[in-house]
């Protein structure tokens, strides 16, 4: 076997000289363009040393395409067409306009813990909390960085040291591992079963409440349902049974809504105002599922509960930063309008939409994708929101010989510019078309 020829190969001064590696230099830099070049000549030398053939005109587009794969963002915009509304992989709640134009706004130099009527430091919840305040009928409110947290804190503050009772039958298990237990058991809480797992009493609660108990807790079951023969203690005779004892109630919903969606055609989800004038001291939720807001667990209840909240150290390493606030801040102020919420707040939008008009766009899209078929499928809300609920849509399906050929095509579907997410269901390729808001950005990747 002849040696290989590597003379072919130009030096990396010359491979500079390219006009795709020049173009490449004037966007990302000299630096970019050398390591591009050497890389792109490095995978020339290996691939003639193993016996292969080499076109030199090629290595300038090689190492431009190298360059420009190391320059794309890891966090990409993505079209989710899993039929999952909330979905945690891919973002769950977009957000607003409102609130894009307030992340930029904060973006520089902003008023994030500066009083400007006094001059003075100011407190950066105060950019949310008269908001919270008014949408739930709270005394007080804080955010923090997710739900975990806010649960986290609300525990530690409340019970580290002492009991945290829960029933049995609420001891849950959310995406990433996030289990109940062990949050309690690292804020300190001792947690104090009751009841059983279908079925637990006011009278479990009444025999297992002492001196002791630092808080008595209720989790929302949000990602599964138990049905059958089951009980539960309601939220007014809890409280009532806490406070006989003095131990504050608190009340974790998970998901968390700031309007009866019953108005909009969905089925109704718990709503912090509703647990806080049954009794609830403290009520946690999210601001990234069904509020449609970024990611932030938001706590409100009463005014000595919260204060001891934020005097809690561990606040501050939960604490939210200037752009998730301008963000919340945005969209609770959405709120304020709920007669035109669901135009404005995507999430909402997007969960009622009417299948009429998912089934138009279904169609005018599937002559752009060669083998699609609309199909009838269910979405999903997602992100533990009413688990057991799911949404007529209609959906473009591709089909393939065999598994490996059905992954193929999602693979190339997810390479496009902005990636297409679907998801593979009983033998196809499915692109449930509820959650799609940029058609024309869609149909002009399939015509690429």
């Amino acid at each position: 076997m002849a040696s290989p020829d590597f003379s072919v190969l130009p030096s990396v001064d010359r491979l500079l000289e390219d006009p795709a590696l020049a173009a490449a230099a004037a966007e990302y830099g000299r630096a970019e363009a050398l390591a591009g070049a050497r890389r792109a000549l490095a995978d020339a030398r290996r691939a003639l040393g193993a016996g292969g053939a080499l076109d030199p005109s090629s290595l300038g587009p090689a190492a431009a395409a190298h360059i420009a794969a190391r320059g794309r963002p890891s966090l990409r915009r993505v079209f989710n067409l899993t039929g999952v509304v909330l979905h945690t992989n891919l973002g769950r709640a977009p957000l607003p306009q409102e609130a894009v134009a307030a992340i930029a706004e904060a973006a520089g130099n902003c008023n994030l813990e500066y009083d400007l009527e006094t001059g003075r430091r100011g407190d950066r919840d105060s950019h949310v909390e008269a908001l919270l305040t008014e949408l739930t009928g709270a005394e007080a409110a804080l955010a923090v960085n997710n739900n975990a947290a806010a649960v986290l804190l609300v525990l530690n503050s409340l019970s580290a040291g002492r009991d945290a009772l829960v029933s049995r039958g609420e001891l849950v298990e959310i995406g990433g591992s996030f289990r109940m237990p062990e949050i309690m058991a690292r804020a300190g809480a001792r947690m104090v079963e009751v009841g059983t797992t279908n079925r637990t009493h006011a009278s479990d609660f009444e025999a297992a409440i002492g001196p002791d108990t630092g808080c008595v807790m209720k989790v929302h079951t949000s990602n599964y349902e138990v049905v059958g023969f089951t009980a539960s203690v309601p939220d007014d005779r809890l409280a009532r049974i806490a406070e006989a004892a003095g131990a504050p109630y608190a009340v974790d919903l998970g998901a968390g809504q700031l309007v009866d969606l019953a108005r909009y055609g969905l089925p109704q989800e718990p709503m912090p105002g509703q647990a806080l004038a049954a009794g609830a001291g403290l009520v946690t939720f999210s601001g990234d599922k069904l509020l449609g807001g970024p990611q932030a667990g938001i706590i409100v209840g009463r005014a000595d509960l919260v204060a001891l909240l934020k005097r809690n150290p561990m606040r501050r390493a939960m604490r939210l930063g200037k752009l998730s606030l301008a963000a919340l801040e945005a969209v609770l102020r959405l709120y304020r309008d709920p007669d035109r919420l669901a135009e404005r707040l995507p999430a909402l939008r997007i969960l009622t939409r009417p299948v009429e008009e998912i089934e138009a766009q279904a169609h005018r899209l599937a002559p752009a994708m060669e083998g699609a078929e609309v199909v009838t499928v269910a979405s999903r809300i997602g992100s533990g929101s009413l688990p057991v609920e799911r949404l007529e849509s209609r959906a473009l399906a591709l089909s393939a010989p065999g598994g490996k050929a059905l992954e193929a095509r999602a693979a190339a579907f997810r390479r496009l510019p902005v990636p297409v997410i679907g998801r593979i269901a009983e033998g196809r390729l499915l692109f449930d078309l509820r959650t799609l808001d940029d058609e024309d950005a869609f149909l002009s990747q399939l015509a690429s």
